[in-house]
């Protein structure tokens, strides 16, 4: 099975120059602080990093599989109420690993996936006048169980279920996945007697995409998740190699630190040249922004760190955001994810004879999209570089569940490899929970009086 690769050769100063780029003197003298960084995260592997070990949990692997095997069939639509790290996983992992048109045609006897991340009322709206309660399993996800866009959204499907099927009947259709023994879910689950799924303790919402929160919806839909698994224990043998060089976790933590921190870039740019890989830079959008954008350091300094990701998809985004990059402020870096054999091939028909004089046309005739996709990636990649812009590469060679189970927890110890570079918590999130805090008192929400007090005080003090 192929491994994927990073090439960080287009960061370094042999291409872009010194100004802009790293060198490998540069890096390497860093090989005792990466140690060091690498030995303090696994050494919590056992205790609040569990994360780290999802790939070997065998017993839940099964439980999900024989669930999925118990429905199989049965429904049309699995639609997943979550949030943040309960939601993009999920849709990451459909649209790498299902057809882009999964949802038009699947495939018979598989359901259809849909997640509901959103509380737009148009949306839910939408939905609440298209969806078909008899057919349709809701996996409501939320490890706290008290997260307000979930809940509401439980609250209202559940309703429409019991509905149309009765007190008895709507358990069915509901799957829930959230902490073992505590949290306002939970209670509900063991009151209404659900079927559910544990979010492990020492697994974060933004590192839970390997645990029951995206490994229950993945396999319903038809997933390969043993082999996801079976890519992110091999990534994660490949990381325990604390040489630099060997390591492409500690590699890609470092590189994301100097260029932030020592060339200026607070920037980080994923730029996937694949459809079915968009939205797992949308995934990692959350697991960057949330881990690293921290007010305070580990030794409570207030340092206001973190950089700034964004995603574009090749090509589209050479059409809207190429210029920028190539002639922009030089406070970005990119890393383009690249593949190297697709499912298709479609060939351009050969340029028709009353074409042929025709300029940017004729080229084209004979040649394949795949030949295209190719040049136009390459050409950003060459416009880049020549700019003076460090771009770096993740290749796979084929888009598969064991090369995107590989990505997944290659990222996912990058981002933990980072707080040790910025000092600070990767695994908090103060500045989420300040506004749920916010939501919660002006929903009304008993506990949180002296909140909206603060709210409405501070309202009037601005009219």
């Amino acid at each position: 099975m192929s491994q994927i690769q990073f090439d960080l050769s287009n960061v370094l100063a042999d291409a872009i120059g010194t100004d802009h780029g790293l060198t490998m003197e540069e890096l390497l003298g860093e090989q005792a602080r990466c140690s060091a960084a690498l030995a303090a995260i696994q050494a919590r592997r056992e205790t609040d990093l569990r994360w780290l070990d999802l790939p070997y949990a065998q017993d839940v692997l099964d439980s999900i599989l024989d669930y999925a095997a118990s429905v199989g069939g049965r429904f049309k639509n699995i639609v997943v109420l979550g949030i943040g790290g309960s939601a993009l996983g999920n849709t990451a992992l459909q649209s790498a690993l299902g057809s882009p048109f999964h949802n038009v045609e699947p495939p018979p006897g598989v359901a259809r996936l849909f997640v509901r991340d959103n509380i737009d009322p148009d949306l839910v709206g939408e939905f609440l006048d298209h969806f078909d309660p008899e057919h349709t399993l809701f996996n409501v996800i939320s490890k706290s169980g008290g997260t307000a866009e979930t809940m509401s959204q439980f609250l209202i499907f559940r309703a429409r279920l019991v509905e149309h099927l009765g007190e008895e009947g709507h358990r069915d259709h509901i799957v829930v996945t959230t902490d073992k023994e505590n949290g306002v879910l939970r209670e509900i689950v063991n009151r209404e007697g659900y079927e559910s799924f544990i979010v492990p303790d020492g697994v974060g919402g933004r590192f839970s995409v390997l645990s029951p929160v995206g490994l229950l919806s993945s396999a319903l839909v038809g997933i390969d998740v043993k082999g996801l698994l079976k890519g992110a224990a091999d990534m994660d043998k490949r990381c325990k190699n604390d040489a630099l060089m060997e390591n492409p976790a500690l590699l890609y933590a470092l590189v994301q630190h100097k260029l932030h921190e020592e060339k200026g870039m607070p920037i980080a740019v994923t730029f996937p040249y694949s459809h079915r890989l968009a939205n797992m830079a949308a995934w990692y959008a959350q697991l960057l922004g949330e881990s690293i954008g921290k007010r305070l350091s580990k030794g409570g300094e207030e340092v206001f760190r973190g950089p700034t990701p964004v995603s574009a998809v090749g090509v589209t985004d050479q059409h809207s955001q190429v210029q920028l990059y190539v002639e922009g402020p030089f406070d970005k870096w990119f890393t383009l994810m690249t593949v190297g054999t697709g499912d298709h091939e479609v060939k351009i028909p050969k340029t028709p004879a009353a074409f042929r004089d025709l300029e940017g046309v004729d080229s084209l005739g004979g040649r394949s999209l795949r030949e295209l996709f190719r040049a136009e990636r390459d050409g950003t990649r060459i416009a880049l570089t020549d700019a003076k812009r460090p771009n770096a590469s993740i290749h796979f060679e084929t888009i598969t569940a064991h090369t995107v189970g590989q990505y997944i927890y290659m990222m996912e110890l990058a981002v933990a490899l980072m707080g040790e570079f910025y000092d600070v918590d990767a695994f908090d999130q103060p500045g989420v929970e300040a506004g749920k805090v916010a939501a919660y008192a002006l929903m009304g929400r008993a506990g949180f009086e002296a909140e909206r007090e603060r709210i409405e005080a501070a309202s009037c003090a601005t009219k």
